[in-house]
C-alpha cells in the first residue's frame, strides 16, 4: 500500500509551522458544523474577535475566551453584566477589545431570539443555503473573495436581527469555518472529511 503525500490548502502555509493551526484546518474549518450552537457561537465569538488581527492569535486566545465566556453556555453569557465586560477587560487571557466583548454578549442574546424564530442558531445559519454545503472548487488559494453575495446577504440578515461585528467579511470567514462554504483547495487532502 503506498501512502499518499498529506496535502493541506495553501493558507496554512502562510502561519509558522503550529500545530493549533494546523489542527484547526485539518479538524475544523470547512467542516459542516450543524446542531451545535454551543460550538458555532464560539466560532463565531473567534471570528470577531479575530477582525483585524491574525486568525492564529485568535486561536491561540481560544482557550482564555473559552473561560471568560463561560464555555460559550449562550445562555449564560447573554446575562453577563456591565461589570462582567469591565472584569473582561483586564483578562490577560484574552483579546481585550471593549467593543469585541460587549458584542460577544450582545450576540448571545441575539442567538436567543434567533433559537426562538427557527429552533436552533445551527437552522438560522443553514438555511441561507438551503442547508447545503457551498463548495467553490478552489484551485487557487488567490480566487478566494474576503465577501460574495451570500455572506453580504446574511451579515444584512443578522445585522437587521441585532448582531455585532458581523459584517460580509466576518461572516465569509464564518461561513468557511462552520462548512457552509466549502473553500479547500481541489488538492486538499482534507477536502470532504464530512
Amino acid at each position: 500500500m503506498v501512502n499518499a503525500e498529506i496535502m493541506r490548502c495553501q493558507w496554512v502555509a502562510n502561519y509558522r509551522p503550529s500545530d493549533t493551526m494546523t489542527a484547526y484546518h485539518d479538524v475544523e474549518w470547512g467542516h459542516p458544523l450543524r446542531h451545535d450552537d454551543q460550538l458555532l457561537f464560539e466560532l463565531l465569538t473567534l471570528e470577531i474577535f479575530q477582525a483585524g488581527l491574525s486568525w492564529e492569535i485568535s486561536l491561540n486566545k481560544r482557550p482564555g475566551l473559552k473561560q471568560a465566556f463561560k464555555n460559550f453556555d449562550i445562555a449564560a453569557v447573554s446575562e453577563m453584566t456591565a461589570a462582567d465586560e469591565l472584569a473582561l477587560r483586564d483578562n490577560p487571557n484574552i483579546i481585550r477589545n471593549r467593543l469585541k466583548i460587549a458584542a460577544t454578549i450582545n450576540n448571545a442574546k441575539a442567538i436567543l431570539t434567533v433559537q426562538k424564530d427557527f429552533g436552533s442558531f445551527s437552522d438560522y445559519m443553514w438555511h441561507f443555503t438551503d442547508h447545503a454545503v457551498v463548495d467553490h472548487h478552489v484551485t487557487d488559494m488567490a480566487l478566494i473573495p474576503a465577501q460574495d453575495s451570500l455572506s453580504q446577504q446574511v451579515a444584512k440578515d443578522m445585522k437587521q436581527r441585532g448582531f455585532k461585528f458581523a459584517g460580509p467579511v466576518t461572516i465569509y470567514s464564518y461561513l468557511q469555518g462552520m462548512g457552509v462554504i466549502n473553500d479547500h483547495e481541489e488538492t486538499c487532502s482534507f477536502k470532504y472529511h464530512n
